[in-house]
């Protein structure tokens, strides 16, 4: 079942919110601050974010520029009484897919949301030079060949596409890709990257490039 996590601290909001997306299909949680919000994040991993702009503890521009931080790719909604084109842009340059104004019709609230589901279905299959991966069912290819990763050699190589062009260091990779967040041996990732490599048929300069004494970098070219 699709899921869709609600950031909201009024209840009367997030209760209408959460019947009516319950009754259009969709399993639901409710977060009322944003520390709260983004542990939910990590362990429910929702499909999409409904999230309000002001918040306990953390606001939800915050709150989407953390999410941004690890996930580029889970639609974020924005659902605030503020309407001034500045917010506006505010909200979308920090990652939100979507602004929605309060009040709102439910009815254009859960059309948006399709829209963005049908949108994310088109972008389901991740592409790296001759490498494909469907998120949808984690088939990777190579070469029009099947490909058999172990989980985290799967998270490696989405992570990164998702950052294609972009310079990833050991630490970020770490932090982001095994979850640990403190002092930590990188020398880990050498390992997974050799049998990565070995699996996909590149050598050490193919699509993902070392970075000496920084880290990895994902390209095309």
């Amino acid at each position: 079942m699709t899921k869709i996590l609600i950031v909201e601290d009024e209840p009367g909001i997030y209760t209408f919110l959460k019947e009516g997306l319950i009754d259009e299909g969709y399993d639901t949680l409710v977060a009322t601050d944003g520390s709260e919000a983004l542990r939910d994040f990590a362990d429910w991993q929702p499909d999409l974010v409904l999230l309000d702009w002001m918040l306990p503890t953390m606001d939800g521009i915050e709150v989407c520029r953390r999410i941004r931080e690890t996930d580029v790719t889970t639609p974020v909604l924005f659902l605030t009484a503020k309407d001034g084109v500045e917010d506006t842009i505010k909200g979308l340059r920090t990652g939100a897919n979507d602004y929605i104004k309060k009040p709102f019709s439910f009815e254009e609230l859960v059309e948006r949301i399709k829209i963005h589901f049908r949108n994310r279905q088109q972008d389901d299959i991740l592409r790296l030079g001759d490498i494909t991966v469907n998120l949808t069912t984690h088939q990777v290819q190579a070469h029009d060949k099947d490909v058999q990763l172990t989980g985290r050699e799967y998270d490696l190589l989405v992570y990164f596409i998702r950052h294609k062009d972009h310079v990833c260091s050991r630490k970020d990779i770490i932090k982001d890709v095994w979850g640990i967040d403190f002092q930590y041996d990188t020398g880990v990732i050498d390992v997974f990257m050799n049998a990565l490599r070995k699996k996909l048929g590149m050598n050490a300069d193919g699509y993902i490039k070392t970075i000496r004494g920084i880290g990895f970098i994902a390209t095309d070219k």
